[in-house]
């Protein structure tokens, strides 16, 4: 007999009602301009049988146990001294998930009588760190360096943590350079979250540090993840050799958790390799479909998201709608996850009818 559960009846008709509501769906035959595959890797039949065939002569296919204990494979390093070569860094790590790597670096490296001063458009995983911290926490005006300076001013404790994304995930901002300045003056340690600019940003797509022409230095600290551009699972974070000795010993979503799957982990290497090998042509691509959203909505973007101002909630959902029903998939974005709802339409390389895509978006809100 079904019983009936009214846990949280009046808190579901309520987020129905202000048209919050969420729900998790299968979609098919659509155009995908709403999930974070950028270049389109994640339906990649040629990486897809390198990996199989890599697999197929390891001994072991499956992640066994912690890294800490016997899980840590051979792809695991490789790929990790691959990441440290195409990105300067000294060592890396790599983690179950941009959510685990943010819990990590939040969890771990601030401690009693440290700062960690965090962007206030900083996603959700970085958010939910922060609550872990030892150190005190406190919040700058997104991508202000000189509300940043001021609160760096005032501190006077030991050490000191900036966190930042590369490319924000849902504005698509790109990181202001000045902050980089502002860490190096004050040395502080600078957290760059590069999981919406890795693959996409710079000249040899390795994202915000690689755009700005900016050499890591050991008071940076990168992480990364493989669920976007990489078309894979997983995350990593590259540092100095101290900090990630430091991780390996006190960071508990790194210690306590299954090693990450050496299927998404051959995944995300032999991606990182075709990125690196076909730079320039994604770089074209990239370029092409920026112009493009331009030319047709007036909305410019350096990166592949393209935020599209909604007037309300609901009105957002409709739209979705309208254009699912034409065949397309957009992002429909609302708070609390944004201030203000938009249509969050990812400028995906892989796709040939973007523009079509941008007429219809631009009819619809001219007939609002």
């Amino acid at each position: 007999m079904k019983r009936s559960c009214l846990l949280y009846e009046n808190e579901l008709r309520a987020l129905k009602k202000a048209n919050r509501f969420r729900e998790r769906k299968v979609y098919k035959n659509l155009e995908d301009y709403a999930s974070n595959d950028y270049l389109g890797l994640a339906e990649d039949k040629e990486i897809l049988k390198k990996v199989f065939k890599y697999l197929k002569k390891s001994k072991t296919h499956g992640a066994k146990a912690s890294q800490l204990v016997n899980g840590y494979h051979e792809i695991h390093e490789k790929f990790e001294k691959y990441l440290c070569k195409i990105n300067k860094f000294d060592r890396g790590v790599i983690v179950g998930s941009g959510y685990l790597a943010n819990l990590a670096l939040f969890d771990t490296l601030p401690r009693r009588g440290d700062l960690l001063l965090v962007d206030e458009e900083y996603h959700a995983s970085g958010i939910v760190g922060t609550k872990l911290t030892s150190g005190k926490v406190l919040f700058f005006r997104h991508n202000d360096e000189k509300d940043l300076k001021a609160k760096l001013e005032e501190f006077s404790g030991k050490r000191v943590f900036i966190a930042v994304e590369g490319v924000y995930s849902m504005s698509g901002d790109l990181l202001n350079k000045k902050i980089f300045q502002v860490a190096d003056r004050y040395k502080a340690n600078l957290i760059v979250d590069e999981a919406h600019s890795s693959g996409v940003l710079g000249k040899n797509l390795n994202g915000i540090f690689d755009y700005y022409k900016i050499k890591p230095k050991s008071n940076h600290i990168k992480m990364g993840t493989l669920g976007k551009a990489y078309g894979s699972y997983g995350a990593y974070i590259l540092a100095n050799e101290e900090i990630i000795t430091f991780l390996e010993n006190r960071a508990n979503s790194l210690i306590y958790a299954t090693s990450p799957s050496l299927f998404d982990i051959a995944y995300g290497y032999y991606s990182a390799k075709k990125i690196q090998k076909n730079r320039d042509l994604f770089n074209k691509k990239i370029t092409k479909i920026q112009k493009s959203a331009y030319d047709v909505l007036r909305i410019s973007t350096k990166s592949l998201i393209l935020p599209v101002p909604i007037e309300s909630s609901k009105r957002s959902l409709e739209i979705q709608k309208e254009l699912l029903e034409k065949g397309y998939l957009v992002g429909a974005i609302r708070p609390p996850t944004v201030k203000e709802p938009i249509l969050r339409v990812i400028l995906r390389v892989i796709n040939s009818d973007y523009e079509k895509l941008f007429r219809l978006i631009k009819n619809i809100k001219v007939k609002d």
